[in-house]
């Protein structure tokens, strides 16, 4: 599988033809290869994404809809291409690539909803005669920075609301699934987009730090969205700043799920078990923690143990495997830290904690403590802690001892009761007898605290992407002073 980098809607090679591979996290393969840009290459989109700018910030809304409408369908038409990229180059799971073709598509088809729901608004003024509105206008061009563990629906989700308010784009794609995020760029290209709205970059992991300071640093570029690392995203945060320029930043998370005495334990085990195993856990929104209420703790350990013994782990090429590869097996070896790290210091493994190269045993961990480095970092892999509760101000305190901020969740049969916790949890999103892992394209997704600021979705998301601009019309001479 040959990326290339995608200028101009001109698939093209690095300067001096210069590649970096990407291997399979199962078999250590190369499975792919890609253009390890320059600066000067990165520069080179930015400067397409600019000229293509005021034509595509001029096109009508009802264009741009059906073009994202387009770029929706294509995805799905070609579904099973992007599904055997993401498992050749991240180790997903089928039911991992099915799911972010599907909602890829669907981040698209509600961008394109929102290309009429960009609207301002009239401001009664002071002066006689002065007709006072605010419109939002295009930003310009617009740098997305998309991660591997989650690529068509994070690449889409980078490149869609940007597009629909009139912005071009240039896409960095991520170094570890640089063929799948080439392929959202083929889909935008085949799609009719015209030349230079949406530009993809790719570059190898040695370069990413100076490749994104490049294109953070252009001219052209006036937004910038990352979702990532909590250690990254301060990294760009800061170039940003430097610059003056908005960055919308989706970063870790270390997300609770509580359980209170009178939850359903069935639902809740069914809810923790997808939050903190699809995917490996390699998702943001993954559940790390759960308080449990100590009356219900012994019988909801020993459902979500048995819960996760039953899940089918395996090797993600076949069809049947719910838990596939983690991405490497640097991140299995500090899962392993963790663990052992934990259990040194009292934890108790009450399921799983067994790896085999890059496939790793769904593990549920008992008694974990703040002096266990797993209370506090986020594990980003299939390793839950179990934490027992003497009450529910019990559960917001710890839910709340955290740096991340990003989602949470709340089992309970009175939920009048749980919409009181959730409004003490420090999180920009919380869901009630639902899991931590839930995302909606129309939805203002993001967090707070370290898990970072901003909102991608629906009119949040417009605010993010558009400048918003005070204009006056004068029916009548203005009085002067002077």
């Amino acid at each position: 599988m040959d990326a290339k980098l995608l200028i101009g809607n001109l698939d093209l090679d690095a300067a001096g033809g210069k590649v970096f591979e990407v291997r399979s996290p199962i078999t250590q393969a190369i499975v792919s290869r890609a253009p390890a840009a320059s600066v000067a290459d990165a520069a080179k989109a930015a400067d397409a994404a600019a000229e293509a700018f005021p034509s595509w910030a001029q096109t009508s809304p009802n264009a741009r809809r059906q073009m994202l409408l387009e770029c929706a369908e294509m995805i799905e038409r070609r579904n099973q291409e992007f599904c055997k990229a993401m498992t050749e180059e991240t180790g997903a799971a089928a039911s991992w690539g099915a799911f972010n073709v599907r909602l890829g598509a669907g981040m698209l088809r509600e961008a394109a909803c929102m290309t009429t729901q960009i609207s301002g608004e009239v401001i009664p003024s002071d002066q006689p005669g002065c007709f006072a509105f605010s419109v939002r206008e295009p930003a310009g061009v617009v740098l997305g920075i998309a991660p591997w563990n989650a690529p068509v629906i994070l690449g889409a989700r980078a490149v869609a609301l940007p597009l629909a308010c009139g912005n071009t784009v240039v896409l960095k794609s991520s170094e570890i699934c640089p063929y799948t995020q080439y392929l959202l760029g083929d889909v935008f290209r085949e799609a009719g987009l015209p030349a230079g709205v949406v530009n993809i970059v790719s570059n190898s992991p040695e370069q990413a730090g100076v490749i994104v300071e490049g294109l953070i640093a252009h001219g052209a570029v006036r937004r910038i969205n990352f979702t990532g690392s909590t250690r990254v995203g301060r990294m760009v945060a800061e170039i940003a700043g430097r610059h003056l320029k908005p960055a919308l930043l989706e970063l870790g998370g270390k997300a609770p799920l509580i359980v209170l005495h009178d939850a359903d334990l069935d639902e809740a085990v069914r809810a923790a078990a997808f939050g903190a195993f699809m995917h490996q856990g390699q998702i943001c929104m993954s559940t790390e923690r759960i308080l449990v209420h100590e009356s219900v703790a012994t019988s909801f350990s020993e459902r979500l143990s048995a819960k996760a013994a039953s899940l089918r782990v395996g090797d993600p090429r076949e069809s049947a495997t719910q838990i596939g590869s983690i991405i490497n097996l640097a991140s299995g070896k500090r899962l392993d830290d963790l663990i052992q790290d934990a259990v040194s210091k009292g934890a108790r493994v009450a399921c799983g904690g067994e790896r085999k190269n890059t496939i790793m045993q769904p593990t549920v961990l008992e008694d974990v403590i703040p002096s266990m480095k797993i209370y506090y970092e986020e594990s980003f892999g299939p390793v839950v802690s179990v934490i027992r509760v003497p009450s529910e101000e019990e559960a917001i305190r710890i839910a709340n001892d955290t740096e991340y901020g990003l989602t949470a969740a709340i089992f309970s049969a009175d939920v009048s009761r749980a919409l009181g916790v959730a409004r003490q949890l420090r999180t920009g999103m919380c869901h009630i007898n639902g899991a931590t892992v839930h995302d909606e394209p129309q939805m203002p997704f993001g967090g707070t605290k370290a898990s970072g600021y901003g909102r991608f979705g629906g009119r949040a998301g417009i605010e993010e992407f558009t400048q918003l601009r005070w204009m006056t019309i004068h029916t009548i001479p203005p009085h002067y002073p002077i």
